[in-house]
């Protein structure tokens, strides 16, 4: 068991050196740029709303 925590607190020292980001930190990252492309699809469609409104008509 020991072992195992020190192997365990070798692995973390190592990643935390990498640079790499915990799941939670992923998720977190993940979600909001979801939400910003659901953001950005929607003003993409409001701006094509109002060019197309105020495109002159031919009649």
């Amino acid at each position: 068991q020991d072992m195992e925590k020190n192997f365990r607190a070798i692995l973390q020292s190592a990643f935390s050196q990498m640079n790499l980001v915990s799941r939670e930190e992923f998720d977190a990252q993940a979600a909001l740029l979801r939400r910003t492309r659901e953001k950005l699809e929607n003003l993409e469609a409001q701006l094509a709303e109002l060019e197309r409104r105020l495109k002159p008509r031919d009649d």
